[in-house]
């Protein structure tokens, strides 16, 4: 649905993004890792073509972006970071607004903001204005605004930021109900919980360059599928093992009190970059 062939953006002389290469299918929840600055919201801003590349290209469901500005438009969704719904429409006329911008005939608005309230259960505030909506329900909205015109494509960055965990997961729910009607979702986020539960793959981004790309489970048995994780000289340190039987062997000779678990992806990151994800 979507590949990068040699993708390169530059802003003056910094690099942002540096020769990107990327395949991802139909229907594959695909996530993007990395800290601020590793050129995840360059990446996106190309690919919804609010920014153009500087060499190389975007080929979307097999058009061209600098070339099928239009057509593309007609398939993509967007939910960005921030809200950014209208305050002084309800819920409905948010969602019929959207549709109007996309040329939808009445009846086909009616029909499609009906099924995607229902979709994300807010059939019921329909005719509630946004500033009486919770976070997670404007968040549920703008998804819903983004699937109107029944993109094949949607683009969430950040989808869950500032959102308390109960209602992170029931929008994790939401995203893999997406995944199952083949819709193409690229997901950036900080949150390592969120990469490991919803993405098929994970690409993980530093200074614009792509540094590893796989199924999340699969990245972490890179490093060694089990952590001994203990303090010594007032820091954490960290020794990675394929089994857990050799990382209990290993943890009982130690003085010190350890711990055993699996590996993460942020782990994965902090042993290929040496920075937190969040950082």
């Amino acid at each position: 649905m979507i590949k990068t062939l040699d993708l390169g953006k530059k802003f003056g002389e910094r690099v942002a993004i540096h020769k990107l290469n990327l395949s991802i299918g139909k229907g594959e929840v695909f996530g993007l890792l990395g800290p601020n600055g590793a050129g995840k919201t360059t990446f996106i801003r190309m690919v919804t073509m609010l920014a153009m590349p500087t060499s190389g290209k975007i080929l979307i469901n097999g058009l061209d972006t600098t070339q099928n500005e239009q057509a593309i438009k007609q398939f993509i969704g967007i939910v960005p970071q921030h809200f950014n719904l209208d305050p002084d429409l309800t819920i409905q006329e948010n969602l019929d607004l959207h549709g109007r911008l996309h040329h939808m005939q009445k009846n086909a608005r009616e029909q499609r903001s009906a099924d995607l309230l229902e979709y994300v259960e807010l059939s019921d505030r329909k005719n509630d204005y946004i500033k009486t909506l919770s976070g997670g329900m404007k968040r549920r909205l703008m998804i819903a605004r983004a699937l109107m015109h029944q993109p094949k494509v949607l683009l969430l960055d950040e989808p869950t930021v500032g959102l308390d965990p109960q209602v992170r997961r029931r929008l994790w729910d939401l995203i893999r109900r997406m995944h199952h009607d083949d819709i193409t979702v690229i997901v950036t986020t900080h949150y390592i919980e969120e990469a490991e539960n919803l993405c098929n793959r994970v690409a993980i981004m530093e200074k614009g360059k792509l540094i590893a790309l796989d199924k999340p489970a699969s990245l972490c048995q890179t490093i060694g599928s089990y952590v001994v994780e203990w303090e010594e000289a007032f820091e954490r340190t960290y020794k990675f093992f394929n089994s857990r039987e050799e990382a209990a062997a290993f943890a009982g000779g130690l003085t010190e009190t350890a711990v055993i678990r699996k590996s993460n992806l942020e782990d994965v990151f902090v042993e290929l970059t040496g920075r937190k994800v969040s950082g």
